[in-house]
């Protein structure tokens, strides 16, 4: 699968990503009970932070997923790990579907980790996930994710995991 990427204009994309945001099995993102105007406001945040990156992954020139990139230094993780240089944090979403893909939510975590990658000043993803989210846990390990430890964030309790470059081209060519 080919994916290409492209900035989130929050104002004409507010609708496809409230729809996903809501939906229940993005449970996670913790936006359940957004309304249009929150998810507007949310990425107009996004778009105006210069830590913080809001990316539609596209596949034939459609939105396909979502990922976000942010420095850990400056935002999500500040004060709960020691940062370092080359370090950038990622959430991503998959939208739910009536018809599901085998081997997609794989090919979209890995797209999201090469496209991270492609940068030559990151050295390391680091991660943030829901302790209970044991489904996006196995898709982390299976792109080179080796969990630190729990912390708490103000919204969650989270399993800290980072994956440097070696480790993701290991993983991905293993």
């Amino acid at each position: 699968m080919t994916f290409t990427f492209r900035p989130v204009d929050p104002l004409n994309d507010a609708k496809l990503l409230h729809a996903w945001v809501t939906h229940p099995k993005a449970a996670f993102w913790m936006m359940q009970d957004a309304r249009l105007e929150d998810v507007e406001r949310a990425y107009m945040e996004i778009a105006a932070d210069e830590h913080h990156h809001a990316l539609f992954g596209l596949r034939d020139g459609e939105p396909v997923f979502l990922m976000e990139k942010y420095d850990p230094a400056h935002r999500e993780l500040v004060g709960l790990y020691e940062a370092r240089p080359g370090d950038v944090g990622m959430h991503f979403l998959t939208p739910a579907t009536d018809t599901p893909e085998h081997g997609f939510t794989r090919a979209v975590i890995t797209a999201v980790m090469a496209h991270l990658f492609e940068d030559p000043a990151v050295e390391r993803v680091v991660v943030e996930p829901d302790v209970r989210n044991t489904a996006v846990h196995a898709l982390n390990a299976a792109v080179g994710f080796v969990p630190e430890r729990e912390i708490d964030k103000p919204e969650k309790r989270a399993l800290l995991s980072f994956c440097t470059r070696e480790q993701f081209e290991k993983a991905v060519t293993a």
